[in-house]
């Protein structure tokens, strides 16, 4: 019995270390996708937030969960933080253009967000959401 709770222990000792540096790899990929989605929108989304505007609040939020996802395969699926690094940059990325052309889709985006015209962020968090799960599927691969 003690055999048993030993090898766990080592194991534990092991795998904790690798799993905290992976985690904290794929959480700073999310806070700089974050980062950078916010400086690129043509609306402040942390103003709209603030100010209650429930269309900026979705918008902010879909953005958060669509880099998640594949972000969270990438990292299910990678062995080696410098896998999770560059295969992460590359989900990022796509999630990006998917925003940007969702904004040349959606007419005045800005106006409507600001305006909190809920629809049009529901349908700017679905584009994201459907990319997001398409790009998690291609990074699991």
């Amino acid at each position: 019995m003690e055999s048993t709770f030993g090898s766990i222990l080592t194991a534990l000792g092991t795998g904790l270390p690798v799993l905290l540096v992976q985690l904290a790899v794929t959480l700073a990929l999310l806070a700089v996708g974050v980062a950078v989605y916010t400086r690129i929108t043509p609306f402040d989304e942390r103003r709209l937030v603030a100010e209650g505007n429930a269309a900026g609040g979705l918008t902010l939020a879909g953005s958060i969960v669509a880099l998640a996802i594949p972000l969270a395969a990438t990292l299910a699926t990678s062995t080696f933080v410098l896998d999770i690094l560059l295969w992460g940059v590359v989900a990022v990325i796509l999630q990006l253009v998917a925003f940007a052309v969702a904004t040349l889709l959606i007419r005045d985006l800005r106006g409507q967000i600001e305006s909190g015209n809920v629809a049009s962020a529901a349908t700017l968090v679905g584009v994201q959401l459907g990319v997001a799960v398409i790009n998690a599927a291609a990074m699991a691969g």
